[in-house]
């Protein structure tokens, strides 16, 4: 399992859980509850995981419909080294 990115935003997770099962790509929020628990401070932010092998799939189809709203959310991108 590899971690597809890590936002705050609620949306956010909510639209990428949407577009990447629309695809067929299986989804798994982690830290969703530790959010909750420390009383939704945004201080947990929480992490989309996809399976290894949709990992690549995942990724293009994200940033394609992502750069196609425009979105400028706070996404913290997982495994790419050149993105912080």
């Amino acid at each position: 399992m590899k971690e597809l990115f890590r936002t705050n935003d609620p949306v956010l997770i909510s639209w990428a859980e949407a577009l990447l099962l629309g695809d067929g790509i299986k989804t798994f929020v982690l830290d969703g509850n530790m959010s909750v628990l420390e009383g939704s401070a945004n201080a947990i932010p929480r992490r989309m995981m996809v399976d290894d092998t949709d990992f690549e799939a995942a990724r293009a189809l994200v940033d394609v419909a992502r750069a196609e709203l425009d979105l400028s959310a706070d996404i913290r991108w997982g495994n790419k080294e050149d993105e912080a």
